[in-house]
């Protein structure tokens, strides 16, 4: 392969002589010639070039590729010559033989640098810069950011990946995805980055509806909290939290109104605007008895003494409202009383323990809430609670680091959840940015992922990650993944083979495949305690 760079300034000096001359030939509508449509198109290409060497600053290159074909025999020969161009042709690939030039192309392959003026101007082809790297063989694009964490090893060139997707020159967003059937390797991959970036010291919060990450949890010191029938730590959804509105900001109570929406909507179901309207009034007298207004001055109080000054602070989780202080004001209106039986199992009934005070404190860098207990029914409830809640943390500090984990997500923004909580979730991944954040979405169920509104937020998640991780996948996920991503035949294929411990890994432009790797220490950490499980036998890490 030969490449030939041009020059820029003649280069675009005859491009533009050649556009001109080409849109006066154009405006003749000369139907009758017969290479009209090959003008269009040179017309078209020449604007193209010229555009991309102006604007995205590439350059212009002559490329001449030969290839020597070798054989005993004249008949081996056919036979080869035809097996690589039928190669080359099935690739979409032109060639052409070199008939009474074979000694010219022999020359050309030999490594002197020496390409035969006799052969360049039938061989060459024009190619800009962005073109031109897919030619080079035998490099893998690979990523090492120095203040990144080892993601795994390119399987190509067994070079080192490392990322760190807080790197806000580098990329828009540090928001991932990791995708993968179950077995796949994709939760030990996850426990992987957790553990790696608690050595950092990173602030992260894990929603478990699988029981998958508690072992890890106790392992690294974390806390884990429970919430279910046989669970004492409690969260109250009506709480008001001082970092529950952006800085500098106020309309607490606005605020939380409008995230409330989608957890009753969650409970009620589809209600019409009349009955939302009905509830949301109860709902604000519920707070109204507690004192708490529409005026922000009533969610604080006044404190100890300091310096001479009584210092205020904000109401406490014991002075808000909770769901059975809703639940009497439904049931006393026959307007209302409808709502009210539909919410009296979350206060009477089996799912009362949500019907408390919260009284969690957050007092460790990792946090890993397990919601198993629930059942698969209710689980949706206690994932919305805890989003919700680590949110409110997360928007405390914006200068340290802080990932938000969401197991099965697609409980969240599936055709089981509804467009107020999938609203939601999108928001976190859209403006958690700004707070020094990440989420992560991870799942097994694709499909399920983009059934909710045309699968609208399911590709808003997906955008707005700029890792992506797909482990082995069946191949209905990957055509409904190709429906919203681009994604190659190279790499359906890849996904569709690749072994457990492997992944497609999306860095921005980048598509690396990728072996995960951790040491044996890693790997004991994250497997204690859970060793007699037949899919953790693994030897892949």
């Amino acid at each position: 392969m030969f490449y030939e760079k041009q020059d820029t300034y003649k280069t675009i000096k005859d491009l533009t002589y050649f556009i001109g001359n080409s849109a006066v030939e154009l405006q003749d509508k000369n139907e009758n010639r017969e290479d009209i449509e090959l003008a269009s198109f040179s017309y078209n290409d020449a604007k193209y070039i010229r555009k991309q060497m102006q604007i995205n600053n590439e350059d212009l290159y002559f490329l001449s590729m030969y290839m020597c074909v070798f054989a005993d025999n004249e008949k081996d020969l056919e036979y080869l010559l035809n097996k690589v161009e039928g190669i080359l042709q099935s690739n979409g690939i032109m060639s052409k033989r070199a008939n009474f030039r074979q000694e010219e192309v022999f020359s050309s392959c030999l490594p002197l640098n020496l390409n035969e003026k006799s052969l360049k101007s039938s061989s060459r082809r024009n190619v800009l810069t962005d073109g031109l790297i897919s030619t080079y063989p035998f490099i893998s694009n690979s990523i090492f950011d120095e203040t990144g964490i080892l993601f795994g090893i390119n399987r190509f060139t067994n070079s080192m990946i490392m990322i760190d997707r807080f790197n806000k020159d580098k990329y828009k967003n540090a928001n991932m995805c990791v995708f993968g059937t179950s077995g796949a390797g994709k939760s030990f991959f996850t426990k992987l980055m957790i553990l790696r970036h608690r050595m950092s010291g990173m602030d992260q919060y894990i929603i478990d509806p699988e029981r998958e990450y508690r072992e890890l949890c106790e392992n690294l010191d974390g806390l884990l909290i429970k919430i279910g029938p046989q669970s004492n730590t409690y969260i109250n959804i009506l709480d008001i939290r001082k970092d529950g509105i952006e800085e500098d900001g106020h309309g607490y109570l606005q605020t939380k109104l409008s995230k409330l929406k989608g957890f009753f909507k969650l409970v009620f179901g589809d209600i019409n605007e009349e009955e939302w309207a009905n509830f949301e009034e109860k709902l604000i007298l519920a707070y109204n008895e507690k004192g708490i207004t529409f005026d922000d001055e009533t969610l604080f109080e006044n404190g100890d003494v300091d310096n001479f000054r009584i210092a205020r602070k904000f109401k406490s989780t014991d002075k808000m409202p909770i769901l059975e202080d809703v639940y009497n004001k439904l049931i006393s209106d026959e307007k209302t009383k409808r709502l009210g039986i539909k919410l009296r199992p979350f206060v009477k009934g089996s799912l009362s323990y949500l019907n408390n005070h919260t009284n969690i404190v957050l007092d460790n860098k990792l946090i890993v809430a397990d919601i198993y207990e629930l059942g698969e029914e209710n689980i949706q409830f206690a994932v919305y609670i805890f989003t919700e809640f680590f949110w409110d943390q997360i928007k405390k500090d914006r200068n340290q680091k802080k990932a938000i984990y969401m197991d099965e997500i697609w409980r969240l923004i599936g055709v089981t959840s509804n467009r107020d909580v999938a609203s939601f979730i999108y928001k976190i991944f859209k403006t958690i940015r700004k707070y020094g954040g990440s989420g992560v979405a991870i799942t097994q169920d694709i499909s399920d992922l983009f059934s909710l509104d045309n699968g609208n937020f399911g590709k808003s998640i997906l955008n707005n990650s700029s890792i992506k991780c797909f482990f082995a996948l069946e191949e209905e996920s990957i055509m409904t993944l190709s429906d919203f991503i681009n994604i190659s035949e190279k790499e359906k294929i890849e996904m569709k083979s690749l072994k457990k411990g492997e992944s497609l890994v999306f860095v921005g432009d980048n598509h690396i495949l990728t072996k995960i790797e951790a040491s044996k220490n890693e790997k004991e950490i994250i497997e204690r305690g859970d060793l007699n499980k037949k899919d953790n036998n693994s030897t892949w890490g």
